[in-house]
């Protein structure tokens, strides 16, 4: 862990916890570096907050801080507005993830956002397609995975989930949460709205973070999550049932390990001293960014391999090129409905390697020839 990445853990330590960041030790700090690496991480807003407790004002952050509050602002309004929506038109629907989590942060705008995530009645999905283009959004993505997405200039994104999960994530994860209805509970303040409990929430939000930890890597906003939901949730939450539900989606190692370092990281104005696999983790989220990055996935799949050095990228390319055929099923599930298209599968994989993934490819190779075979 280099300075800037020390710097940028105390300044996030002393936003989430009220604290005024030592003046003396700002004042050494490389605002441009660390501001690059607040945004690389999706938490420049927190960062200029604990900046400014210490009197410390940076237009680049300030501005940054500036933007989040207003997408808040906007997207909670827009919320607001499309759920009334689905309340007039009797769609049931559930706010998911940084919309909930955001309101648990101690000021507006210091969990920055990106999105609006919410899951709603998927047998409905060609009404709310028509609900948000009559509010002058442009349809992005629709039908072809597990959510559909919706833009409307500048700022404003929803994603709105048919499915918590999809094609190409974990089947145990698909299995678990295939009857979401389950786990949901009515809201007492509207008709069709629906929320989590604390402890299934939390569930979801590990089981979706390690979605992303144990493909492409995610940032240190991740972790930073864990402890605010922790801190503030923590005392009242049935960990016996947290972990009984981990165990089943296969995650209660990661959960465990994730939950002990976030604590770890953000409790003390000092990093207290980490294992080794501690140590390992905290890099891995460090080097991944707000949205994990290639170089995260290539070594999370080589180590998955077992294998390191040249073997491990001689196994990584053959897990590539032949995937398991349960893999193969879920992501080319036509091929599979008709046995007679199945001889064309490999040369239509072939053929999107050069056109559509090129770019995709392009970067994969780069990466996996830089891969040195740790952290």
């Amino acid at each position: 862990m280099n300075e800037t990445q020390e710097n940028l853990i105390y300044l996030l330590y002393c936003a989430v916890n009220g604290i005024t960041p030592d003046k003396a030790r700002v004042q050494t700090m490389d605002l441009e570096n660390l501001y690059k690496q607040a945004k690389f991480h999706k938490v420049r807003a927190a960062v200029c907050i604990a900046l400014e407790r210490a009197g410390v004002q940076h237009e680049d952050f300030h501005e940054s801080k500036f933007k989040a509050i207003r997408k808040n602002i906007y997207l909670d309004m827009e919320k607001a507005t499309i759920t009334a929506e689905l309340e007039n038109l009797g769609i049931w629907y559930m706010p998911l993830k940084g919309s909930i989590l955001k309101d648990l942060y101690p000021e507006n705008g210091m969990r920055e956002m990106s999105d609006i995530d919410i899951l709603f009645d998927e047998q409905f999905a060609e009404k709310v397609r028509e609900i948000f283009e009559e509010k002058g959004y442009t349809t992005t993505e629709f039908g072809d995975g597990h959510h559909d997405t919706y833009q409307k200039e500048p700022i404003l994104n929803f994603e709105m989930h048919t499915h918590l999960f999809g094609k190409g994530h974990s089947e145990v994860f698909n299995a678990y949460y295939d009857d979401t209805m389950r786990l949901m509970l009515h809201d007492e303040d509207n008709n069709f709205g629906y929320h989590f409990s604390d402890e299934d929430f939390y569930v979801f939000m590990t089981a979706h973070e390690y979605k992303h930890y144990s493909s492409s890597g995610t940032g240190i906003r991740s972790l930073l999550d864990c402890y605010v939901f922790c801190k503030e949730k923590g005392d009242t939450l049935n960990w016996d049932y947290i972990t009984e539900q981990c165990r089943q989606l296969e995650i209660s190692e990661f959960e465990q390990e994730r939950r002990q370092l976030a604590m770890k990281t953000f409790s003390s104005d000092k990093l207290p001293k980490l294992s080794e696999s501690e140590q390992e983790m905290l890099t891995y989220y460090l080097m991944a960014g707000a949205y994990g990055s290639m170089d995260s996935m290539i070594s999370s799949r080589i180590k998955k391999t077992g294998s390191k050095g040249l073997l491990g990228k001689i196994k990584y390319v053959w897990n590539r090129l032949f995937p398991p055929i349960e893999n193969m099923r879920q992501f080319y599930p036509e091929f599979f409905e008709n046995k007679l298209l199945l001889p064309l599968l490999p040369f239509y994989r072939l053929s999107r390697i050069f056109t559509v993934q090129k770019d995709f490819v392009k970067s994969e190779l780069k990466a996996l020839f830089k891969y040195k075979g740790n952290f």
